[in-house]
């Protein structure tokens, strides 16, 4: 049963092949039997109560596409009455008292929440391994990272512990999981879905996003997270569309750009072979390739680790033990209960990036460092504008490497080399996806695609023609 996606569960739910309620507890019972660390808060009796509604809804005929169908939450998302972390111990005392719009479309869409997933703490991080609740393992390798900040999510997909998650998507947080554990990830365009109710990171890149098992199962929960929402003034008032629209069209004649940038020095021989390869199954679908160039594309990562680190010291300020979250005991005074507060409630990684950000955007440094990272950001953004004069997406890997061992990475800038491929669609606020390509020495590898503005339903119609061509999305680990 929990091989099966979204779209076949849908269907067994409809003809009474089981009901949510047995599903719920399906899905229940691999997350406690898992030892993959992949859910910091397991909601097990709020998951039956909103089954159990589920199964009346889809008695009564009236049912969607999604009633009933169970998911992971990132702990991003403020959830009424539930715990919300954000992966860290600043807010491990914290239940939310309202719901993230994301989360009130998911309730008001009838699925059922198994739990929330963990994370990097404040989505800082491309390994989970920042998380205060620990590491989650990699399903395909448990000495191996699921890649971050949405490692739970992604990990809780590929170890069928749930069919489909939320994630986040500040800097790659969406794509590199759902690549390093073999899964179909979506960032879409930034204002596409409402950030409402998730914790921000860096308010100018944050964007939510549906991890799944395939592109169809994506384009289904995008179409309840997609929205205009007031509360949320970044959000557009563009229209949505129903993503599974179009899923079966063809490719045919597709223009496809593959940036010279992407593959150079840095990139795993074996993850370039894998990447080209599906280029190819492209091409026999009946697209064309050409080479195109994305040349302010490398400095993609020093102005994100400045824009980045900026808005999150500016977001965590509030984190003061004051109001809510972490507080130390027995401060001697107010400064001190600022102080000792953030510094037992935050970890190193976030510690580290508040430092950079409020020292960027300190008097004196402002124009040196922040001003001049947004004028690069602009001009990645005008390199995309060009290329899309002359093509359709721009494909090519998610991550230059496949998962690696949990520790290896001790240096942190090591560590930002990770998102090398996937910051520039966030500084463009592009949407962008990551589909299973194959594998190499056992572990997944990804495909990126980077589409146009608004243009998440072609990118989902590109992503599902590939996935009927090919199996990779089917594989699971053993």
């Amino acid at each position: 049963m929990h091989n099966k996606t979204i779209a076949q569960l849908s269907q067994g739910l409809k003809n009474r092949d089981f009901s949510s309620v047995e599903l719920t507890q399906h899905y229940l019972q691999r997350i406690n039997s898992s030892n993959l660390n992949a859910f910091i808060s397991v909601t097990a009796d709020l998951a039956i109560e909103q089954a159990r509604a589920a199964d009346d809804k889809i008695a009564q005929g009236k049912a969607n596409i999604l009633t009933g169908i169970p998911y992971a939450h990132k702990d991003i998302f403020c959830t009424n009455g539930v715990k919300t972390s954000a992966g860290s111990k600043m807010l491990d005392n914290f239940i939310a008292p309202y719901d993230a719009s994301v989360s009130h479309n998911l309730n008001q869409a009838d699925l059922v929440m198994l739990g929330k997933a963990n994370m990097d703490e404040f989505a800082m991080g491309s390994s989970t391994e920042t998380s205060y609740y620990g590491a989650t393992l990699n399903p395909w390798d448990g000495k191996k990272t699921p890649g971050g900040s949405s490692g739970g999510s992604a990990a809780a997909v590929a170890g069928r512990l749930a069919p489909c998650a939320t994630g986040t998507d500040t800097g790659g947080s969406i794509r590199q999981p759902a690549s390093l554990c073999g899964i179909t990830g979506l960032k879409p365009t930034y204002g596409r879905v409402s950030r409402y109710g998730m914790i921000a990171y860096a308010s100018s890149l944050d964007q939510a996003g549906p991890i799944t098992q395939t592109a169809q199962d994506a384009a289904l929960l995008l179409n309840v997270m997609a929205g205009f929402d007031e509360k949320d003034s970044t959000s557009s008032q563009q229209k949505t569309q129903d993503y599974s629209a179009n899923l079966n069209n063809s490719i045919k004649g597709l223009t496809i750009g593959l940036p010279k940038e992407f593959f150079a020095d840095g990139l795993d021989d074996d993850v370039a072979t894998k990447v080209l390869a599906a280029v190819k199954e492209f091409e026999a679908l009946g697209a064309t390739v050409k080479q195109i160039s994305l040349p302010n594309s490398a400095y993609a990562i020093p102005a994100y680790y400045i824009v980045a680190p900026c808005e999150c010291s500016s977001n965590l300020s509030r984190m003061d033990g004051v109001r809510f979250g972490h507080r130390c005991d027995n401060p001697k005074d107010l400064d001190d209960l600022y102080l000792s507060s953030r510094t037992e409630g935050f970890g190193e990684e976030v510690k580290r990036r508040i430092m950079i950000g409020t020292y960027a955007l300190s008097a004196g440094y402002y124009d040196a460092y922040y001003l001049k990272a947004q004028k690069i950001r602009h001009l990645i953004s005008d390199d995309f504008k060009a290329a899309f004069a002359d093509v359709d997406v721009i494909m090519g890997p998610v991550s230059p490497t496949i998962a690696w061992d949990l520790g290896s990475i001790k240096n942190p800038v090591d560590m930002y080399l990770a998102d090398i491929y996937t910051l520039s669609a966030n500084l463009a606020g592009l949407p962008a996806m990551s589909i299973p390509a194959g594998f190499s020495q056992n572990l997944p590898v990804g495909l990126q695609l980077i589409g146009n503005y608004w243009s998440e339903a072609k990118l989902l119609n590109i992503a599902h023609q590939f996935q009927q061509a090919t199996d990779h999305h089917q594989q699971t680990p053993q």
